[in-house]
């Protein structure tokens, strides 16, 4: 059953500027802002953790004025520590970290809280949900990746439905008021079967970004398969 909006684990949109048009991405935050979203999702990748290089501090600090929206940053990057103020100091609310990443997890996530932060963390694919079993009780979210990361516009994998049931369990037991995030092949045909498995949160690039009638159009018919 997919919750109902005024519930108190509604659904959230996080649409990511990884499919924005960069050259009015200004423009474009501002508008799914307007059209409903819940908070913006920026993918940071450095080339080695993931094939792909994307953002950076810089481009959060930029961005923070445009947006009353919460900013979420995605640390796809190797040794994150190294950048956990750097983010914090520009204006982020979230940060999120691999469990596949972070040498020393409970740290990490402690540094984030310090810094006065959400901490979330991130877990790929291929990777057991029993790797979150240690930490799940101090995070705010858990972001369930449901494709391998590193690039937009790749398609759902749907062996990962049981894992985020597995992780919805997890949650619920260990520390309720945890969010489920999930990011990958986020559409108006897979959102209700995320939703049903226990997603509260869908990350959503090219369905809204590279939607051909635009990213309200996107946004809307995204939050309409859902019950928003």
């Amino acid at each position: 059953m997919i919750p109902r909006p005024d519930d108190d684990n509604r659904i959230k949109i996080a649409p990511s500027i990884l499919s924005a048009d960069l050259s009015r991405l200004a423009e474009q935050v501002r508008e799914v802002e307007a059209a409903g979203a819940d908070r913006i999702h920026v993918d940071v990748m450095d080339g080695r953790f993931v094939p792909n290089i994307t953002f950076g501090p810089v481009l959060v600090r930029w961005l923070r004025p445009v947006t009353k929206l919460p900013l979420e940053a995605h640390l796809m990057i190797h040794a994150p520590d190294e950048f956990l103020d750097a983010f914090a100091a520009a204006g982020i609310n979230t940060l999120i970290v691999h469990v596949e990443g972070a040498i020393h997890l409970n740290r990490t996530i402690q540094r984030i809280k310090e810094l006065g932060l959400k901490a979330g963390v991130a877990i790929n694919p291929a990777t057991p949900a029993v790797m979150l079993e240690e930490v799940v009780a101090d995070l705010d979210l858990v972001l369930a990746m449901t494709v391998n990361p590193g690039f937009g516009g790749q398609a759902f994998l749907p062996g990962t439905l049981k894992k985020i049931q597995t992780i919805r369990h997890m949650i619920d037991e260990a520390q309720p008021a945890c969010e489920l995030e999930v990011d990958g092949g986020v559409d108006p045909e897979t959102a209700p079967r995320l939703v049903e498995a226990g997603a509260r949160v869908l990350v959503a690039g090219s369905s809204v970004y590279g939607a051909a009638d635009g990213p309200t159009a996107g946004l809307k018919r995204l939050a309409r398969s859902v019950g928003l």
